[in-house]
């Protein structure tokens, strides 16, 4: 690795690492090469760019100090902004650079994304993108089968949180990092991709590789949870509601209730449909 791109990536590392991201560099032209002109990010093929995403511990070492920070109130999405705050903290470590970060969920006016975040996790070298067009004579033919990545130590408990552009660092000479192929066999994706697209709710899919870490059963209530039943859980108010005092804190240990505190809301939405990304 480039001595510049060493040096970046120490700082960008030394800024999240310890709330439980992951950091992984990339030419912009890796990522443009692989999609329609639609799609392409519209800098310079060097510009060099950063992936960026979370692991299991993110959720203690970061997400749960974020929830108890008055100041950081009041919260729409916890996740999200939890993350926007330390991608923010990226920026700040660079005043002399210019910087955009682009996170996972950000789309143009006309609602395309402005981030494939898979292919920008394959390019990058962080985690596999599993497609059908990996499948020889796949066994599915009409239905929409969407693809899915697989981290190789985090097999699928892991998500993708966005990308962080410097531009104007240009570095012609960067190596590509292939992504490690962790479910190699025919047989293995077909069970990787079926069990994303058709039973994504029983988490089976995130164990197509033994992973070295799991997400735990509290954030495994949390992210099952519908978006908006999310502050609810956490004992948060609605962002129309007023704080019961302006002085409230959130105490918590666990996520897991004893009972649901509304009877009619189920843990799990029998809507959803299956992600079109890693999910949380």
């Amino acid at each position: 690795m480039e001595p510049l791109v060493a040096e970046l990536k120490q700082k960008i590392e030394d800024t999240l690492c310890p709330f439980g991201f992951e950091v992984y560099p990339f030419q912009v032209a890796w990522y443009n090469a692989l999609l329609p002109p639609a799609f392409h990010l519209p800098l310079p093929g060097p510009t060099l760019a950063f992936l960026v995403l979370s692991t299991p511990a993110m959720f203690d070492r970061a997400l749960k100090p974020f929830l108890q920070s008055h100041h950081l109130q009041p919260l729409t999405d916890p996740v999200d902004q939890c993350v926007a705050y330390h991608l923010g903290r990226v920026r700040g470590s660079f005043p002399e650079l210019q910087i955009e970060v682009i996170a996972d969920y950000e789309v143009h006016p006309n609602r395309r994304p402005k981030i494939l975040a898979q292919t920008a996790a394959h390019v990058a070298g962080a985690a596999y993108y599993y497609q059908r067009q990996d499948v020889e004579s796949d066994p599915w033919g009409t239905q929409h089968i969407a693809g899915v990545c697989i981290h190789p130590r985090f097999g699928g408990w892991f998500a993708i949180r966005g990308v962080v552009l410097l531009r104007g660092i240009e570095v012609p000479n960067l190596r590509p990092t292939k992504p490690l192929d962790c479910v190699p066999t025919r047989a293995d994706r077909i069970t990787l991709l079926e069990r994303f697209n058709f039973h994504w709710r029983d988490w089976t899919y995130r164990d197509a590789v033994t992973p070295q870490e799991r997400y735990s059963e509290e954030q495994k209530v949390y992210f099952s949870t519908p978006p908006a039943q999310r502050l609810a859980l956490l004992g948060l108010p609605q962002p129309s509601e007023e704080p019961s005092s302006p002085s409230q804190e959130l105490h918590f240990t666990t996520l897991l209730p004893k009972k649901p505190q509304n009877p009619r809301r189920g843990w799990l939405s029998p809507t959803v449909s299956p992600p079109t990304s890693p999910g949380p």
